[in-house]
């Protein structure tokens, strides 16, 4: 069925971009000192907003993502909501949409979740999964996301950055090995100690894909771009340093070899561990951190490991407030992102959420965040 919400004409023309009116974040996370803090959230257009639900009633999830009108107006959702409130845009799209142009079927199931009928089980699996240079095509795959960027970047008429992003590959590949979410993920890291040879080479062939994927979504429109590794927190830093760090490094190290003035962030979830060798060993010009580490602490142990190795670079900080602290009272919520802002200090960082929106948010909790963000990091740069 098609969507009930009106929906204005697209617009792909790559060359006429409207003029950037907030460029806060941009400057941000290149390192520029600013008046404030910026704030955008993860999963900033999603499940907790009644509008982006209306649209879903008529709608498939990855239908939405797939139909570049449809995918502007969730990405614009929150904008308008949260009009002044936000400083950046987030592309509504998954990062599994990754593993479908590769050849695998998802489907988004209501109330579970991500699911694959058919996932890799054997390293003999991978000859299902599209090669690039072997008739495989990222653009033709995934021009659907570049067109939905190049509608998108003209409709926010400049308001505000617009991001893109992507799965980065150990989390694809669990998701690709244990058909949906799971709470060891036993079969996918079986993968490493049991087929690392296969394992490396799925982790590789995904990283030419991400990285081909990101170099393209700049190209569509996108100012900014995130690197997702939401399972990183369940690799041992040994087994991180092995098969999570040289494919995250390696899909930056693409992109800014193209577009080096592009920002670049990492979300490393649950990797605390890993804080000095992202700051040294790749070059992502954001880390963003979970709600698991002390900002201070977090800044502290970069910047000494920056210094260590003589690396001539800032990298920001972005985060970092516990989702579920949104489900506490509007004084709650005022308190511990003052607390958050302050433990940041006065150093450049993103303010965010230390992972994404829940679908039982309160709308309306969102927004006493995003005025605490405005109201602390403001007076912590007088």
């Amino acid at each position: 069925m098609a969507s009930s919400i009106d929906l204005p004409a697209v617009n792909f023309d790559t060359t006429g971009f409207p003029a950037l009116k907030n460029d806060l974040y941009l400057r941000t996370a290149r390192g520029e000192k600013t008046e404030r803090a910026p704030v955008w959230c993860m999963r900033q257009a999603g499940r907790y907003l009644p509008e982006f639900r209306a649209i879903r009633v008529e709608n498939e999830f990855f239908k939405v993502c797939r139909d570049p009108a449809l995918a502007t107006e969730v990405t614009l959702q929150p904008l308008r909501r949260y009009a002044g409130l936000l400083d950046a845009a987030i592309i509504f799209s998954d990062i599994l949409v990754i593993p479908q142009a590769m050849g695998l079927e998802v489907q988004m199931v209501p109330g579970k979740g991500p699911h694959f009928p058919d996932p890799l089980r054997t390293p003999s699996d991978l000859s299902r999964l599209g090669d690039l240079g072997a008739g495989f095509s990222v653009d033709d795959e995934l021009g659907y996301v570049y067109r939905a960027l190049t509608n998108t970047r003209h409709a926010l008429g400049g308001q505000v950055p617009l991001l893109g992003f992507v799965g980065a590959p150990w989390t694809l590949m669990a998701y690709m090995i244990e058909g949906g979410g799971s709470r060891t993920l036993a079969l996918a890291k079986a993968w490493l100690f049991a087929h690392p040879t296969a394992a490396h080479e799925l982790l590789a062939r995904v990283a030419d894909v991400a990285a081909q994927f990101l170099i393209g979504q700049v190209r569509a429109g996108a100012q900014a771009l995130q690197v997702f590794e939401s399972w990183a927190g369940e690799l041992s830093p040994r087994d991180f340093a092995d098969f999570s760090l040289p494919y995250l490094a390696l899909i930056a190290k693409r992109v800014k070899a193209v577009f080096p003035d592009v920002p670049m962030t990492v979300f490393a979830k649950g990797a605390h561990y890993a804080l000095e060798l992202l700051a040294t060993e790749t070059c992502f010009d954001v880390i963003s951190l979970d709600w698991s580490i002390d900002p201070a602490a977090a800044r502290e142990r970069v910047d000494k490991a920056m210094a260590a190795q003589a690396v001539p670079r800032s990298v920001v900080l972005q985060g970092n407030l516990d989702p579920t602290i949104l489900l506490g009272d509007e004084q709650t919520i005022r308190e511990r992102t003052a607390e958050m802002c302050r433990s940041f200090g006065p150093a450049l960082h993103i303010a965010n959420l230390g992972h994404g929106m829940l679908p039982s948010h309160d709308p309306e909790r969102l927004r006493v965040f995003l005025e605490a963000v405005h109201e602390s990091s403001a007076q912590l740069r007088r």
